[in-house]
This record gives structure tokens, C-alpha cells and sequence, in this order.
């Protein structure tokens, strides 16, 4: 570290300069001579570069913070489409809900109505990305299926599914839920 003195044994043609000096630390530099106006002139850039900092710092903070804000924000309203297109399947099983209430004997109307809102959420399912996982005459497969039950039989390779118990869905290439099977196994 340097130490910054005035000149006090300075010639008076050099009065007001100011003399850095090396600390004991630092062996073989040379001193540097500034006149006040050019010691000056670097304090006052010292002081423009130390403000540009804290400006730039505080920007910075400012927008990390933003950001955090923006992404809990995206985060929270993230599935605001699905659930307005749920609302509206919603909608439609509390009609169907009321029309069986009203008309205790139209089963078949109920059932329509009850058809019509599975195919729409099928739909919706399938704009969202949403696939069902495919279990009919298919090998199991760990990574889709998991194994309720097991069933011997000779007719069929081990492995070969034989019923689903439960769907089970992609969305996009991922697998969200797998569907629950039984197999073949051999006796």
C-alpha cells in the first residue's frame, strides 16, 4: 500500500505537489511527484469511478430482485390457462349434475352429458400436451408401467400386459403418471 504525503521539502517552484511514496513493504519503486491539480483530478475520478459502482451495484440488485418477483410471479400464475379451460369443464358437470337432479329418470341424457365432458377433457388434454400412455398388447415397460398384479398364462409372452387398472399419462416426453397394470408371467 502506498502512502500519499504533501511535499513539505519540496523547491517553492514545486509547492502544492504532492509526493506518493512506496511503504517499507515495497522495495525498489520509485516516488511520483503530482502537483495538487493533478492529485486533484484523481481523487475527483476515484470518486466518479467508486459512484458508478454503487450505481451499477444498486441496478443490479434492483434487477436481480425484479427477477426473483417476476419469476415467483410465473411461478404462481403459471397454470392460469388450464385451470380457466378446467372451470369451464367444471361448469359443465355442475349442469349435468342439476339437469339429473331435475330429471331424476334421463340417465341416458346424463350419460351424454357425462361422454361430452370426458371428450372435452381429452381435447384439453391433448392441446396441453398431455398423451396417454398406450398398454394394449404392449410388452411392460418399468419406465410407463408399474406391476399390480400378475396373472400365469401360457399363451401370452411373459411380460405382456393384459389390463390397465389405471391410465397412464405423458406430458411431452416425460412421464407424469404410470399406468397401473397386470402382466404375464410364466408358470
Amino acid at each position: 500500500m502506498n502512502k500519499i504525503t504533501q511535499n513539505s521539502e519540496a523547491s517553492p517552484a514545486d509547492q502544492g505537489a504532492v509526493e506518493i511514496k512506496p511503504n517499507e513493504k515495497s522495495c525498489g519503486q520509485k516516488t511520483i511527484t503530482l502537483d495538487e491539480a493533478e492529485y486533484q483530478k484523481l481523487l475527483a475520478q476515484a470518486a466518479q469511478y467508486k459512484d458508478q459502482y454503487v450505481r451499477l451495484y444498486a441496478d443490479f440488485e434492483n434487477a436481480r430482485k425484479r427477477m426473483e418477483r417476476d419469476r415467483q410471479d410465473f411461478v404462481k400464475y403459471a397454470n392460469e390457462g388450464i385451470i380457466l379451460e378446467f372451470l369451464a369443464i367444471l361448469d359443465n358437470l355442475q349442469r349435468s349434475v342439476e339437469a339429473a337432479q331435475v330429471k331424476h329418470e334421463d340417465y341416458a341424457a346424463f350419460l351424454k352429458g357425462v361422454e361430452m365432458i370426458m371428450a372435452q377433457i381429452h381435447e384439453m388434454l391433448k392441446v396441453n400436451g398431455v398423451r396417454a400412455i398406450e398398454t394394449k398388447n404392449k410388452m411392460f415397460d418399468p419406465h410407463c408401467h408399474e406391476i399390480l398384479m400378475q396373472e400365469e398364462s401360457e399363451k401370452l409372452a411373459e411380460g405382456t400386459i393384459l389390463e390397465e387398472f389405471q391410465k397412464g399419462y405423458m406430458l411431452g416426453d416425460r412421464i407424469i403418471r404410470t399406468s397401473k397394470v397386470k402382466v404375464v408371467k410364466k408358470k
